[in-house]
Order: C-alpha cells, then sequence, then structure tokens
C-alpha cells in the first residue's frame, strides 16, 4: 500500500481502505504462529507539506498461549497514527524543542511512502506480550509435559533444596 506524494498534495485528502497481505513481513515465530489479511481504514492528509495517516488496522491472529502452548484465535483493532515528511533527517539541528517535536515524524526519500512496513510494526508492537488462553492458566507440567488445564498428572510438585535432599532419606523410614 502506497501514497505518492503528488496525490496527496493534489487533493488534499486520500481514504485507504482494503486488504494488506503482511506475508513476509511479520514474523511467524515466538507466539504468534498465524495470521489472516490486514484491514486497514486509514485517512492521509497533506499538512503543510507533511503526511497525516490516521485510522485503525484490523487483523485476526493465532497465538500460542505462552504457559500451555494451546492456540489462541484473537481478533485485534490497532489505532494508527504516523506523521511522513519527505526529505532526510536534517542531524544538524540540535534545539530540544525541535527534537521533541520531530520525534514523532518519520521521514521519507522517493516519490512515494511504502505504509506496508510501518503497518507490520503497528501490528507487532499491539500483539499481547504474553499472550494467554485464559487468565488462570495452570500450563505445563515442567517434569511430564501434561497438561495442567486438562488434568491433573500426580508429579511431585515439592521443591526440595538440593542442599537438605539427603536429609529426606532420614525420614523414609518413619
Amino acid at each position: 500500500m502506497f501514497i505518492h506524494w503528488k496525490d496527496l498534495a493534489s487533493k488534499g485528502l486520500l481514504k485507504l481502505e482494503g486488504q494488506e497481505d503482511l506475508t513476509g513481513i511479520l514474523p511467524t515465530d515466538g507466539s504468534l504462529t498465524g495470521y489472516g489479511p490486514l484491514h486497514v481504514h486509514l485517512e492521509a492528509r497533506d499538512v503543510e507539506g507533511a503526511a497525516v495517516v490516521e485510522g485503525n488496522l484490523e487483523i485476526d491472529v493465532e497465538l500460542s498461549c505462552s504457559r500451555c502452548l494451546t492456540a489462541i484465535q484473537e481478533h485485534v483493532e490497532i489505532p494508527f497514527h504516523e506523521t511522513f515528511v519527505k526529505g532526510e533527517e536534517n542531524a544538524a539541528d540540535d534545539s530540544d524543542e525541535e527534537d521533541e517535536e520531530e520525534d514523532d515524524v518519520l521521514y521519507v526519500s522517493g516519490d512515494r511512502i511504502e505504509l506496508a512496513p510501518f503497518l507490520a510494526e503497528s501490528v507487532t508492537f499491539s500483539l499481547p506480550y504474553i499472550p494467554l488462553c485464559k487468565e488462570d492458566c495452570k500450563g505445563l507440567c515442567p517434569s511430564c509435559g501434561t497438561d495442567r488445564n486438562e488434568r491433573e498428572c500426580g508429579c511431585r510438585t515439592d521443591k526440595i533444596d538440593p542442599r537438605l535432599a539427603g536429609l529426606a532419606d532420614l525420614f523414609k523410614n518413619e
């Protein structure tokens, strides 16, 4: 998905609606195991030579629970707001006030703005850091691997200090 500077300058407002395929851009390692197309509902406005892009993104994702590895289907809605300026970032300006204002500006070279990497970044940052299938997920047993949400495995969960493990033998006869 692209925004051409000439189109934006001549029209002043562009509506960007549709689907974006993020295959090859979004990582499928870690907890993100799958995803559908990204539904894009954006408006781009020309504000004093800058392109202000705002709107919402929606995507269906499949995550794995960080405790029990169960697949989780989730619909994610993401607010999107970015400001693009044509040109190169000028490193010669060192004033604090200008730095604060320019922190939210992305510099783009060329005649068009490619939105796909910025859309993928927004999706990545909006995903849960530690996805859970439910708040009280018990996870997998570290000894045998049984899903504790389905059944108890009967493994010992006592944590014995290895320095004192020899004392347990004294109490076996009792």
